[in-house]
């Protein structure tokens, strides 16, 4: 079953974050602090962020958090898969296809498209997103955090 989260599920969603984020799927850890943030704004307004969680017979297994942004290239709103992890055990059981199948089916008209980022050695990840209709970008991403560090 696959649902979105509520204020209940903040255990969970830490537990599955801070799983996630030591894995391989990532290429670095986050501060706790980054973690209990996004619950925050899950829990303040689904506007541009929401969060689900995965359950396989009565038993959380798992979760996805998802952003909205507006892309021009796209000519609308674009759904970025921001975060998919489903704990190991649960793996290869349709999961991750009944989230997006999920997704297709309470989607808002207006997103035109969907987005993820996967890690290039994550084969098995990558394979299952091309199964779900994903292409690879002919380009690479930058970014630049802001360190606000400093302010009062």
């Amino acid at each position: 079953m696959i649902r979105k989260m509520n204020t209940n599920d903040y255990d969970l969603f830490l537990k599955f974050t801070k799983l996630f984020y030591e894995s391989d799927a990532v290429l670095h850890q986050i501060p706790d602090a980054f973690h209990v943030r996004a619950f925050e704004e899950m829990m303040k307004s689904s506007n541009y962020i929401e969060g689900y969680l995965f359950e396989y017979e009565g038993e959380a297994v798992g979760y996805a958090i998802t952003a909205k942004s507006y892309s021009h290239e796209a000519g609308g709103l674009m759904l970025w898969i921001d975060e998919l992890y489903i704990l190991d055990d649960y793996r290869s059981m349709g999961i991750g296809r009944d989230f997006f199948n999920y997704l297709r089916s309470t989607l808002d008209q207006s997103i035109m498209r969907l987005r993820l980022e996967v890690e290039m050695e994550n084969e098995r990840a990558t394979e299952f997103y091309q199964k779900m209709g994903f292409d690879f970008l002919e380009y690479d991403q930058m970014y630049k955090d802001i360190d606000r560090s400093n302010q009062d």
